[in-house]
């Protein structure tokens, strides 16, 4: 389908010219057996903790008049996780709850501290969070997560890893050279998609995300397959985590690297994401709002196509910026 109105803007770094398209890879393969593949469900929480029911007051202003009232409202749920390896302190997380163990194989496959999903023999919320009740006994918040894995010790890892990503006086420079040390896969995908393929998505992960509809303050991640089938989609109130999530769902459906997919985010593009992006093997990443420079210098750097600014609409029309990379998108059939 040609789109009726395609507005493209190509933004590079030191080049101003668009490489033909190359041909197509095939498609994912290497899906492990059903049976073996780990489950969501296999640690279910309640969804009343996903949103939260509020009172809320209202103010309007309508032509200089005052209008107030209350009303029920919805809110994202936000609470911490204390992530442990081997039983020691790893992160403590933000996070809306719900596919907490996607979230913590995401983290550690990003860090650079497992590489498959057999490298985590355990995932387990910890009994005895909280101590309620008359009879005093431990309650089980679903806060706090031990994650049992092959590499031992952590301790020395998580000092070397995390310097980089939670660092102040790191450099940009510093930051992009550990991220290629510890990449595993090689960004040299050749496939295409037109630019009316990447606003179909957009269209069915806006109505996939069925929180942010109730409560208007979530982000959203989802893995795409090149074809346009949306793998999995996840929210949270942290787009570092939603992207985690998505990742981790990857990881254990052993999927990775995913060289047939590219990575789609309602937030902007910061360097954390297009490192989670880079470590996972996806060559492409689009979001619907801004990129960071420095993810458009890691991108550029390891060779992923970065798209921001995704504005697609049900009638073809529509709009992106491509900021590195633009040879993966596909602009024979767009006119003019």
């Amino acid at each position: 389908m040609t789109p009726s109105s395609v507005s493209i803007s190509v933004t590079m770094i030191g080049r101003v010219s668009v490489m033909a398209p190359p041909g197509v890879r095939g498609r994912l393969m290497g899906r492990a057996p059903a049976q073996d593949r780990a489950s969501p469900d296999d640690y279910p929480l309640p969804m009343g903790r996903v949103t939260d029911a509020r009172r809320i007051t209202t103010v309007r202003v309508r032509d200089g008049r005052l209008f107030s009232g209350r009303k029920g409202d919805h809110v994202a749920v936000e609470e911490p996780l204390d992530i442990r390896v081997n039983g020691q302190a790893l992160s403590m997380t933000m996070r809306t709850p719900g596919h907490d163990v996607e979230l913590v194989h995401g983290l550690l496959h990003a860090e650079g501290l497992i590489a498959s999903r057999e490298d985590v023999c355990e995932a387990r919320y910890c009994d005895g969070a909280v101590v309620t009740g008359e009879e005093g006994l431990p309650e089980n918040t679903y806060n706090v997560m031990d994650v049992a894995t092959r590499t031992l010790p952590i301790a020395p890892i998580v000092a070397r890893t995390f310097v980089t990503s939670s660092a102040c006086g790191v450099c940009g420079t510093a930051s992009i050279d550990a991220v290629r040390t510890k990449g595993r896969y090689t960004l040299d995908a050749d496939w295409t998609i037109a630019p009316q393929g990447l606003f179909d998505v957009q269209q069915r992960f806006d109505e996939g995300q069925a929180v942010f509809q109730r409560t208007g303050g979530i982000h959203g991640a989802a893995l795409v397959r090149r074809d346009g089938e949306i793998l999995v989609q996840r929210e949270d109130v942290g787009r570092h985590n939603a992207v985690d999530k998505v990742i981790g769902w990857a990881l254990q459906q052993d999927l990775l690297p995913a060289a047939d997919c590219f990575l789609l985010v309602s937030s902007r593009a910061s360097f954390e994401i297009a490192q989670k992006a880079y470590m996972a093997g996806i060559p492409m990443l689009v979001c619907v709002s801004a990129a960071s420079s420095l993810a458009v210098e890691t991108a550029e750097t390891v060779g992923m196509t970065l798209i921001g600014f995704l504005r697609g609409q049900a009638d073809g029309d529509g709009r992106m910026n491509v900021y590195t990379s633009p040879e993966r998108l596909d602009l024979s059939a767009v006119e003019g």
